[in-house]
């Protein structure tokens, strides 16, 4: 495993006070490690159903509940008893709607949502409804409505059902019988103004506000593990503030208010003693760190919790589900580490790290300080989709559920590195390079692969599927986290704005040339792809360094950043993003009106000469298709048709399968004619 060695700092101030039915008939799902063949690995490996989705220990960690794709053709919900090590009930399937999420309640009762992944993902029309389940799969109660599925399934409704702008925002740690929602508030324009929490109980039905007395314009809520609200952050035109209801308090008092993108500390964590945790800004970087929020001075305490030098603290505090005591922190630098301050369970990180050496092994347990007690691990590396053990402490019983993609073989996998790369302007960025398996004669023909956002950190350690999918067919992916990107500290984010096209760009350009020195790109067989503002660097990027690329390949690309400050009936941005969020990340419509021009790809089509594939979901709301339309007429007007593609009924990304694995077929074809 190649890993960046990072120095992770502590203060203990976290004391312990503060599968499917095919188990139970052929035992776990493994993987049959395919002979070694020179036969690419099929496309369907990369993006077809996964045989584990998601996996959740009960309370007491007796149960293993799972989402699945195995025994029909919808992914489905499914209970294991651990103590008789069978399968217990089918507890959720559909014939025309897939599981989407699910989390328990107590040990009796799960809640989950639902999503069509037979129709694309501008049908889902985001609200996923909500239902309740007894772990047996008897007493489904439908909680909340949907606006778009409508299952046929035979469902009791509760009364009285509440209306489909609602999500789940927290789970109680007592055991009960409620959760808490968040019902999405929007004015006569279908403007967002606030999210309203409330107490659904999962059997009646009935729900109570918690949202008494808090202020306007809620957008984030954070609950302490009995289902308290502790703390709320607020936006509204261009200002935010962070609120606080200490325990025993039926007030609300504002602890600080700042201009957007200028907080000085965010929530992290509530704990049962009325204790904030937040993170925080630090040193010249930037970089985020893990404090104790001191009410007395009305300020984060100067010493950090947990910092992790070159990475913003994005990690989680582990605790038990019942008893709410702290167990560790998780934290996500390069790759996943949990520092533990229970010893049994460090010991325990010990054993699993030896018996599944080179990977990251995160453990979840149940009855934590009990001899009984019951934990799950999650296993994965950069060459491994992931991994499902569970380990029952009083047995000594190391058990395999089995693998997410049984068909991926992890010896034909690329692996993963991580660097950081000077830029022209001597700004520092972090780059991952996926290399594919076996030994190269040479430099590879390569991909630029742009991710999103932008303001989102992309890469972690681990199984990526575009990024293997791409390697497989023998090239080195070169992903950079350009400047704009979070994660890596302010410094690096703020380095961004305003630099659509300009500095960003040059950074993708940097990354490759490091790629080309360094000896694992073709200079002279190199391809930029990307989606969302990957597809507009893409097309940036053929505009703007055209001796770079050989070619291009976007997709729900934004073409022209001019169309995200105007209000459109068939766009999902608010009067918040476009008139406070988009002019200081992006430009000023109109004091930047000249720069915006220059960085906009449908007026450089005359510029793009190298072949490209332009693809876009006809219903996508958030890069609305009159990005592609335009687009592929200019290049058609200047005499470079692109290769086009429309998927009529997909939003922003693909989510039927099918679209997916044409799409992926595309891709290969494209770059084979192109690179090879």
């Amino acid at each position: 495993m190649n890993r960046l060695s990072t120095r992770l700092s502590i203060r203990l101030y976290f004391a312990p006070s503060c599968l499917a039915l095919l188990w139970a008939v052929a035992g776990p799902v493994s993987a049959q490690p395919a002979a070694a063949s020179s036969a690419l690995v099929p496309v369907a490996a990369f993006y077809g159903p996964q045989a584990i989705e998601k996996t959740a220990l009960s309370p007491s960690g007796r149960w293993l509940a799972m989402t699945t794709g195995l025994g029909g053709e919808r992914t489905g919900l499914v209970v294991f008893d651990l103590s008789e090590m069978k399968a217990h009930a089918s507890v959720a399937r559909y014939t025309d709607a897939d599981i989407s999420d699910f989390w328990w309640v107590n040990d009796h009762r799960l809640v989950y949502d639902l999503i069509d992944k037979a129709r694309g993902s501008g049908d889902q029309r985001w609200w996923p409804g909500l239902f309740s389940v007894r772990r047996d799969g008897q007493d489904t109660r439908q909680l909340v409505k949907m606006n778009v599925l409508r299952v046929t399934s035979a469902t009791r409704i509760a009364r009285p059902q509440l209306e489909p702008p609602h999500r789940l925002l927290h789970i109680p740690a007592d055991g009960g019988e409620e959760v808490i929602v968040g019902e999405w508030r929007y004015d006569s324009f279908y403007e967002f103004e606030s999210i309203n929490a409330k107490r659904l109980n999962v059997v009646t039905g009935r729900a109570t506000s918690l949202s008494f007395g808090a202020p306007a314009h809620v957008h984030g809520w954070w609950f302490d593990p009995q289902g308290e609200p502790r703390a709320v952050v607020t936006r509204h035109k261009g200002r935010g503030a962070i609120h606080w209801r200490a325990p025993g308090s039926e007030t609300w008092v504002q602890l600080v208010e700042y201009a957007q993108f200028e907080a000085p500390y965010a929530p992290a964590y509530t704990d049962a003693a009325g204790a904030l945790f937040v993170t925080t800004p630090s040193g010249l970087d930037g970089v985020s760190v893990l404090k104790r929020f001191d009410f007395k001075t009305g300020q984060p305490e100067p010493e950090a919790l947990v910092s992790a030098p070159g990475f913003d603290f994005t990690g989680s505090v582990v605790s038990e589900t019942v008893g709410n005591r702290t167990l560790g922190v998780r934290v996500d630098t390069d790759a996943e580490t949990t520092l533990w301050f229970d010893k049994r369970l460090a010991a325990l990180q010990i054993e699993a790290d030896r018996r599944l050496p080179g990977r990251v092994n995160r453990l979840v347990c149940r009855r934590c300080d009990k001899p009984d007690m019951t934990v799950l691990i999650h296993s994965w590396s950069d060459r491994d989709p992931g991994q499902v053990w569970v380990h029952q402490v009083e047995a000594n019983a190391w058990r395999k559920v089995g693998e997410r993609r049984p068909d991926i073989d992890p010896r034909r996998m690329a692996t993963v590195e991580f660097e950081r790369v000077r830029t022209r302007d001597g700004l520092q960025i972090p780059v991952w390079v996926t290399s594919p398996a076996g030994r190269a004669s040479g430099p590879r023909p390569a991909v630029v692969l742009v991710h999103g956002g932008p303001w989102v950190r992309h890469g972690h350690w681990g199984w990526n599927a575009d990024a293997q999918f791409l390697a497989s067919r023998g090239y080195v992916v070169i992903e950079p986290e350009f400047r704009g990107s979070t994660g890596y500290g302010g410094a690096l984010h703020r380095a961004g704005w305003r630099q659509w096209g300009r500095a960003m760009q040059d950074d993708l350009a940097d990354a490759l040339a490091w790629a080309v020195a360094k000896g694992m790109a073709d200079p002279a067989k190199v391809c930029i792809a990307g989606a969302s503002y990957g597809g507009y660097a893409t097309l940036m990027g053929l505009a703007r360094h055209p001796t770079l690329y050989r070619c291009g390949v976007a997709w729900v690309a934004v073409t022209d950043p001019r169309l995200l400050f105007q209000w459109r009936r068939d766009s999902d941005a608010n009067t918040e993003s476009r008139e406070y969020s988009l002019p200081q990340l992006v430009g000023d419509p109109v004091a930047d009106a000249a720069m915006l021009d220059s960085v906009t790809p449908v007026l450089l089509a005359d510029r793009i000469k190298a072949p490209l594939l332009l693809a876009f979901g006809g219903q996508d709301r958030r890069v609305p298709l009159v990005h592609g339309t335009r687009m592929r007429d200019a290049l058609l007007a200047a005499g470079r048709p692109p290769e086009w593609v429309l998927y009529g009924e997909e939003g922003h990304g693909w989510l039927k399968v099918e679209n997916q694995l044409d799409f992926a077929r595309r891709l290969e074809s494209f770059l084979a004619q192109h690179l090879k």
